[in-house]
């Protein structure tokens, strides 16, 4: 076990924290109860014997407790799986939050922005006297440096977001990779930046609001060019980092525990609570036990614990959010619900350099979604058909609906066995000769239950698959080096529009193993008809990205398009769209959460009653 420690010094505080938190890649996600991709970051626990929401005086502050699936950097631009940015969230701050969660976003260190008429060129005024934890103050300089980390440096997993998403203005070397210190972020003055585009991006403050973006000290760690780093970049990104956030690192003990404690100089409101703790569980059955035990105070209900008919949903509010009670639990008590649809897609991917088109098919025409989120999920999503959510997808969920009941070529709401055995007879397979597959999961049971139930319909099919469990951790390594035949991953996206979601069904962003920007894990081979139907709709989104109402509909039906050269090649084959749960005990108090997820919630909205 590892032991990640910063010395620091526990202090009273006065404002509100949070809880909850959930789990992906930046973009992509796993989580149990939902079905997700990465594992699940939405509850909370501690070890035995935790004191839980208590305080001498002044109103309860205390611990609050909850539960993480996995943690695996706490550098921002590394961070890129929703597990462990619930945890950075509370560490850092950027210039733009997604409040609780929710859309619009809000200036957070800025103070205010103003763009051009041409919408490429946005001017942020930052608030004077936010300081970094190490008391240093945050200035333009500051972001200056982040972004170029963002950018440049070889720790950044998600440098596409600020080169290609927004495409902030640089140059690039003749082989297309970015030239350092080329970004376009200026520090006009020490409380003003400025940014400049190549072309208008409707959604460009919504990006900025996400952690990849947030501040972090100037010349912290000398991973680019022009620094040599006040300490090595594995003690930042383990057991000192230093952001803006309302809450400062406590410790990480690798697959145990992590914790922060209240930031008491944090220049938004303070948090109420001593800080918040996190029991790293992957097991669903350890994580029912801990809840149960009530040694978390917020948590997710694992689904193969859950029972929908202790569900009484009482309302469901103007945002969608269905708000209730459950229970009674294995305790005895009723616990607090909160339901909500969330920007996020659940996937099986396919190397599709390994697994030969026939089986990619075969395996859609054998998947009945419906039949999965009933029997698997019981009801704790919708079934997935495109990428898209209902909510973004161009006319709404009715049009959500017809286009996949009249398109969807393997069968609505319906398994195809016959039309899957066709297939692969006529590739050459047969009951003496099947084809092999493994499907590697993380270890979630419900993604075990949705392999073992294609698993059956699949062996009439001539398709002997397999299914192997793995960490996360250790599933992402093998998807990143396309060490997989089939797998199943998840995207929470980073923003609330159709190219948020489509942007990962681009081929030319599909091979982890190659350079530059990387969207997607399949290797994707782009001569395909359906591959280049999909970058020619994607060059089209790129082209168009100006907040008008006429961009806005070529983007739409260039989205649409790049749905259905999916459909033609299922380079991914969707599952269902989470809605994200949270449960709690009355003890404590949580802003409910909005569309972005529980993992961009900034807990200094929490408190113990």
């Amino acid at each position: 076990m590892t032991t990640h420690d910063k010395t620091t010094r526990r202090r009273f505080l006065q404002a509100a924290g949070g809880v909850g938190a959930s789990l992906a890649l930046a973009g992509c996600t796993g989580s149990e109860s939902d079905g997700e991709s990465t594992p699940a970051a939405n509850g909370s626990a501690t070890s035995e014997g935790t004191e839980t929401g208590t305080s001498s005086e002044g109103g309860e502050a205390g611990t609050l407790n909850l539960i993480n699936s996995t943690l695996s950097s706490l550098d921002p631009i590394s961070a890129d799986d929703t597990a462990s940015g619930a945890v950075t969230t509370q560490l850092f701050d950027g210039l733009m939050t997604y409040p609780n969660g929710e859309v619009p976003v809000e200036a957070v260190i800025a103070e205010d922005y103003e763009t051009s008429e041409d919408f490429t060129t946005y001017t942020f005024s930052l608030k004077e006297g936010v300081t970094f934890h190490n008391g240093t103050e945050v200035t333009a300089a500051d972001f200056v440096y982040s972004y170029e980390r963002l950018a440049a440096s070889s720790n950044s997993r998600t440098a596409a977001d600020i080169l290609q998403t927004i495409g902030v203005v640089h140059e690039v070397d003749g082989d297309e990779n970015y030239v350092p210190e080329s970004l376009a972020v200026e520090a006009v003055d020490d409380y003003t930046v400025e940014i400049t585009i190549e072309q208008p991006f409707a959604p460009t403050l919504q990006v900025l609001s996400n952690n990849q973006f947030a501040a972090v000290p100037e010349g912290i760690v000398g991973d680019v060019e022009g620094y040599d780093g006040e300490m090595e970049y594995n003690e930042f990104a383990s057991s000192n980092p230093v952001g803006a956030g309302p809450f400062t690192f406590d410790a990480w003990q690798e697959g145990t525990d992590v914790s922060v404690s209240a930031y008491d100089d944090y220049h938004g409101d303070v948090p109420q609570l001593d800080g918040v703790r996190w029991q790293i569980i992957e097991d669903d059955n350890a994580i029912y036990n801990y809840a149960m035990n009530e040694n978390a105070d917020a948590f997710d209900i694992p689904t193969a614990k859950f029972d929908r008919g202790k569900l009484s949903v009482d309302e469901t509010d103007d945002r969608g959010r269905r708000h209730g009670t459950y229970g009674p639990v294995r305790n005895g008590k009723t616990v607090n619900y909160l339901g909500v649809p969330t920007l996020s897609v659940y996937y099986i991917g396919f190397n599709m350099e390994a697994v030969e088109k026939p089986v990619r098919q075969a395996v859609a025409h054998a998947l009945n979604q419906q039949t999965v989120v009933e029997q698997v999920f019981k009801r704790r999503g919708v079934p997935a058909y495109h990428y898209m959510t209902p909510g973004i997808y161009p006319g709404g969920a009715e049009g959500y609906g017809s286009h996949a009941e009249e398109s969807y070529p393997y069968g609505y709401n319906e398994s195809q066995l016959d039309e899957a055995r066709a297939l692969m007879e006529e590739a050459g397979y047969g009951p003496d000769n099947p084809y092999e597959l493994e499907f590697l999961i993380y270890e979630s049971t419900t993604w075990e239950d949705t392999g073992k139930l294609l698993r059956d319909q699949l062996a009439s099919a001539h398709i002997e698959m397999t299914i192997t469990k793995a960490p996360f951790s250790a599933l992402l390594s093998r998807v990143r080096k396309m060490d997989v035949q089939a797998y199943s991953l998840g995207w929470v996206v980073p923003w609330a529009a159709p190219d948020a979601f489509v942007k990962h069904l681009n081929p030319a962003a599909s091979d982890p193993t190659a350079s530059g920007a990387i969207e997607s894990y399949n290797q994707w081979p782009t001569d395909t008809e359906a591959a280049q139907n999909a970058i020619d709709a994607w060059n089209q989104i790129s082209e168009n990205r100006a907040p008008t109402d006429e961009a806005e509909q070529l983007r739409a039906e260039a989205a649409v398009e790049m749905e259905e050269a999916n459909w033609a090649d299922v380079a991914n084959l969707p599952v269902y769209h989470q809605i994200e749960e949270r449960f709690w005990y009355d003890r404590v108090s949580i802003p409910p959460f909005g569309i972005g997820g529980m993992f961009k919630q900034k807990y200094n909205g929490a408190s113990f009653e």
